[in-house]
């Protein structure tokens, strides 16, 4: 299967987190991608952010490998960087240049701050992008420290998702006639996004701006994560009514008149101290037998190791092995277009000869692009 961006030309110029990571998205479902790696790169096959490239070396700082690179934008449908305003501009590879020789190139941008504002020019990384755009403060157990959720938030889904988002939304903005554009994709502003419902909540006073202390912070106690007797996890999400009451019954609180009101926050504390004992009592496989595939709204807590290995994922493919290595596969899922194969990360540089002798001729001196 040729997967639903087939067709598609993207040249990705090489960088680190959210840029590799959409580069794989637009990759996974069918996109030509090449990427261009510098001299003396290496690429890891386990490493899913890498998957279904081609790759070329090119020394962007000399005369050929900069014409090389200009000469492969030319025949691309799109081009994503993730440098720092203006640094493509001094390369020569800005916008500017490359829409006039391409005019329906769609060019991606990949920041945390953007390419305009204050902060622009700093440097940063995923905590600081959520912490300016409030998502960071709303992580957390009530009266501590924010918690950075790894770098999910900042880098891939409030980045690489968006510039993903904003490079197909590009694409077909120029199939149905619009001229190729900038799309100015920023970690502050994706972070802010995904964190709608929370300013919506807030907006109409249905959760405070205290952490930790909500709904769907860890503040309730029946949406939250508890230890049990084997010290391993299980999460716990039974907000709606039914749910609240099934949770009840298989914990042996159902008549428990200290539980009812569920949304009376001012018993929280004391009812997530009560299941917190119930739920020390037993393991969590026993939790497992008792709660799963029910609608409680339950799930074992599962260690990165466990998750490829857990029946539902398997069933559903969920995670693949690519490299030698168990990486997540190719999502969403198509059912008129499914995604190929997905192909390991390659040896960098290995397109080199092929891409440039067929899309640039022999005249770009071949010691400086590899």
């Amino acid at each position: 299967m040729a997967g639903a961006l087939s067709g598609i030309r993207i040249i990705e110029f090489a960088g680190i987190g959210p840029g590799p990571f959409c580069g794989m998205m637009l990759g996974d479902h069918g996109a030509e991608v090449i990427r261009i790696d510098r001299p003396g790169a290496r690429l890891d096959p386990r490493d899913a952010l890498s998957r279904n490239r081609q790759s070329v070396l090119l020394d962007i700082k000399r005369p050929d490998g900069l014409a090389a690179a200009r000469a492969l934008c030319a025949t691309a449908d799109g081009l994503i960087e993730g440098f720092r305003p203006g640094v493509m501009e001094r390369l020569g590879l800005g916008p500017d240049m490359l829409l006039e020789a391409n005019p329906k190139l769609v060019y991606g941008r990949m920041t945390g701050w953007g390419q305009t504002g204050p902060y622009a020019q700093a440097a940063g990384h995923d905590i600081n992008y959520i912490a300016l755009s409030g998502v960071l403060h709303t992580i957390g157990v009530a009266g501590a420290k924010p918690v950075p959720p790894v770098n999910y938030v900042g880098d891939f889904g409030g980045g690489g998702m968006l510039l993903a988002f904003g490079m197909v939304a590009g694409l077909l903005a120029v199939k149905n006639g619009a001229p190729g554009q900038v799309i100015d994709a920023a970690m502050t502003d994706g972070s802010a996004l995904l964190a709608g419902m929370s300013y919506a909540m807030l907006a109409a006073g249905t959760t405070s701006d205290i952490p930790g202390t909500n709904l769907l912070d860890g503040g309730a106690p029946f949406y939250d994560s508890y230890v049990c007797a084997d010290g391993q996890w299980i999460a716990i999400g039974s907000i709606e009514p039914q749910f609240y009451a099934l949770l009840r019954a298989k914990t042996g609180i159902a008549d428990d008149p200290a539980f009812d009101a569920q949304f009376d926050k001012a018993a929280w504390p004391a009812r997530k101290q009560r299941l917190a004992e119930i739920f020390a009592q037993k393991t969590r496989a026993e939790w497992c037998t008792i709660m799963e595939m029910t609608d409680v709204c339950f799930a074992p807590i599962l260690s990165m190791a466990e998750a490829p290995l857990h029946p539902h994922n398997r069933a559903r493919d969920t995670f693949i092995t690519l490299g030698g290595a168990f990486q997540p596969a190719p999502a969403p899922r198509f059912s008129a277009t499914p995604a190929p194969a997905p192909q390991p990360a390659p040896i960098a540089g290995s397109a080199t000869g092929l891409i440039t002798g067929a899309e640039i001729g022999s005249s770009i001196v071949a010691p400086h692009l590899t």
